[in-house]
């Protein structure tokens, strides 16, 4: 599943195609996607002009200049692919632009989906309204998760996997920055302490640069808009490692937590 530093790159790609364009048309092609496409889609967005494209967790956002914003959500597989040579059967939404750009929303497995809500009531949608701060924004500190963690007993890596401590960690980056922290996993998270915190919060940021910086990880169906794949996988110093050497002489090990695979190295992670 694309995760925050895939959904990043896919919004620095749309930006120079999409950002002050008007939108000639946009057509929902079929409707089988997590969610049904807003019925007034097409009225709201055909005309619009777009006027910025940001992130939230792992949505993208699209505003207009009509006070509406799309938003996306590319689920397990979805990718938008810019100037399409052909239509594909899995090419949910197209969006024509003025300028002779079309962006196509493709999904082959249908988890992803679009929803559109008045950009004055964005922090009031459903999945936003209780997530917690941004990985990469000022309000991830070592005081915030010192605060949501204390009684914790959970392992550290459930809790950071919880979008109300903080908003669009996954599986992958979590794994890389307890390691990058080294801070055990499996550590109850109430029993962390402020300076470990403080090493945390540091390698969480690290570590989505380095990803974003990357172009994402490409994991299965993930590319770019651009077409081109994302390398950040190949810097993996534990995801998908299980027995490799650690390069503090230990060895990769796994295990399931959560329905997720968790990857670690118990001699550096304490």
């Amino acid at each position: 599943m694309p995760e925050l530093p895939e959904v990043e790159t896919t919004v620095q790609g749309l930006r120079p195609v999409l950002e002050g364009q008007r939108l000639s048309n946009v057509e929902t092609r079929r409707g089988d996607l997590r969610h049904a496409f807003p019925v007034d889609l097409r009225q709201r967005m055909t005309g619009a002009v777009v006027t910025g494209l940001g992130r939230r967790a792992k949505y993208g956002l699209i505003d207009t200049d009509r006070g509406d914003t799309m938003i996306f959500h590319l689920g397990m597989s979805g990718r938008w692919r810019v100037d399409p040579g052909e239509l594909l059967a899995h090419d949910h939404l197209l969006i024509d632009t003025d300028a002779g750009r079309r962006l196509a929303l493709n999904d082959a497995r249908r988890f992803g989906f679009v929803d559109l809500v008045r950009t004055d009531a964005l922090d009031l949608y459903p999945a936003f309204a209780a997530m917690g701060p941004e990985p990469l924004g000022p309000g991830l500190t070592a005081d915030h998760l010192l605060t949501a963690l204390t009684g914790r007993k959970a392992s550290i890596k459930l809790m950071l996997l919880d979008q109300r401590i903080v908003a669009g960690l996954g599986n992958i980056y979590v794994c890389e920055a307890l390691f990058l922290a080294r801070i055990s996993p499996k550590r109850a998270a109430g029993r962390i302490s402020l300076p470990r915190l403080e090493r945390l919060v540091e390698a969480i940021r690290e570590v989505l640069l380095a990803a974003i910086e990357a172009g994402g990880s490409s994991l299965r169906d993930y590319v770019r808009p651009d077409g081109e794949l994302g390398y950040f996988s190949k810097q993996f110093a534990v995801y998908g490692r299980e027995g490799e050497p650690c390069a503090c002489g230990g060895t990769v090990q796994r295990y399931s937590e959560g329905g997720r695979s968790t990857f670690w190295c118990p001699k550096c992670q304490r």
